[in-house]
């Protein structure tokens, strides 16, 4: 047994959470740019495009994210020859993650405009990627703003999950210290403040996103 500190330990684990926020940034950066491309696949009125759309986003809502790290850390060194870093699966496997879920969130924000305003813009004369643009997706971003910021909190504790394939994150960190110290509640106890910590006033905000946006204030 090596003996830390309650300083060191809480140190320790601030330090790791670095990599939890740096890896749910990118996640949801990423995930964000391939979840918009996916929305707009999934709306278009293209039938092949639309299904090719719909099967990704199916895929990755119906799979664990468990299993899609493994996918990602295991599948790609077997099938193509190449060794991912645990940093690198995690981002990839994080980001086409989020990637699906974001689309189905903005997706349902736009079948949410009324229909009246397709109907609208198209008498006026618009193009459809002209209404799009200036009618549709202004209001469907208004609509989506309090599911987004919800998300983000899924993804931040999804991030825990990338310490099975050696992702060194406040998870990770935790388990480390744990088995060093030998003091697993108070490690965890700690590791646990600091995911209510980064989640809490992420879901505060998202739930009065929702209630400023539902009486439109």
């Amino acid at each position: 047994m090596q003996d830390f500190t309650l300083a060191q330990i809480v140190t320790n684990l601030l330090i790791a959470t670095r990599w939890t926020i740096a890896l749910s940034a990118i996640a949801f950066v990423g995930g964000g740019i391939v979840g918009f491309l996916l929305m707009l696949m999934r709306i278009s009125p293209n039938p092949i495009i639309k299904g090719i759309s719909t099967l990704y986003i199916e895929f990755f809502e119906a799979t664990p994210l468990l299993m899609q790290l493994f996918l990602v850390f295991f599948g790609i060194s077997v099938l193509f020859g190449w060794n991912l870093s645990a940093w690198a699966a995690a981002s990839i496997a994080l980001t086409t993650y989020t990637s699906a879920y974001l689309a189905d969130i903005w997706r349902g924000s736009v079948e949410a405009v009324p229909l009246g305003q397709w109907e609208a813009s198209r008498a006026l004369g618009m193009k459809y990627f002209q209404q799009l643009i200036k009618v549709i997706l202004p209001q469907a971003v208004r609509l989506s703003i309090p599911s987004t910021v919800g998300f983000a909190v899924q993804v931040i504790k999804g991030t825990s999950l990338a310490s099975v394939i050696g992702f060194i994150e406040l998870t990770r960190s935790a388990s480390s210290i744990s088995n060093v110290t030998f003091q697993p509640f108070l490690v965890y106890s700690f590791a646990a403040v600091i995911y209510f910590c980064l989640c809490f006033p992420l879901s505060l905000w998202s739930k009065r996103l929702e209630s400023r946006f539902a009486y439109g204030s």
